[in-house]
């Protein structure tokens, strides 16, 4: 039985359990980010830190239009499973400005950083703290192309569950996304309040 449903699930969405042994990996590989900017964080002596450096509200006020993406994805996902095309539209595109927001955000900080002479290449936390978010910020832009070429191929393509796996794994890999940042907003930003 557990093997029939296993089996199942795997040939009758190949692609979305892909994504899940794609995003399991990358789970690993942020793991050991997050815990290179902890294990690093107790070595910044002097110089730009999170606790002089960082806007924890300016950042908490792009990170709450992060995860209401993970919402408007969740309704687009629902309206497409349930064949309101012009619910899925509006929520994916929903989603897409959210991200974009969010993605705008991290740019500002990253400029404002830049001109307070912070730097990947001026102290530990610098190094740390832009490959964490760089990497982060890489995936939004990889997810926010893929919800945008989601959204050209569904819009172009009328015929009903042609991009249901699409819209699952594309789902799935945003969620991923959101929620990555959830622990880094509170390992970077939350923390340098204490």
């Amino acid at each position: 039985m557990v093997a029939d449903r296993a089996e199942q699930f795997v040939t009758g969405d190949i692609n979305r359990f892909a994504m899940l042994l794609f995003l399991l990996s990358e789970a690993a590989f942020f793991a050991f980010l997050i815990i290179a900017y902890v294990y690093f964080h107790g070595a910044v002596k002097s110089g730009p830190s999170a606790s002089n450096s960082l806007n924890p509200l300016k950042t908490g006020i792009y990170t709450v239009a992060l995860l209401a993406s993970s919402f408007t994805v969740w309704r687009a996902e629902k309206s497409y499973s349930r064949g309101r095309n012009g619910a899925f539209f509006n929520w994916l595109l929903a989603t897409i400005l959210l991200g974009a927001i969010f993605s705008f955000g991290q740019g500002r900080e990253y400029i404002h950083l830049y001109r307070a002479n912070v730097t990947v290449s001026r102290n530990v936390f610098g190094s740390a703290f832009f490959t964490l978010t760089g990497f982060h910020g890489l995936h939004v832009l990889l997810g926010l192309i893929a919800l945008a070429i989601l959204f050209g191929l569904t819009l172009a393509d009328k015929s009903s569950g042609r991009q249901s796996s699409a819209v699952r794994t594309i789902a799935t890999y945003w969620h991923f996304v959101d929620w990555v940042w959830v622990v880094i907003f509170s390992v970077v930003y939350i923390w340098a309040l204490f």
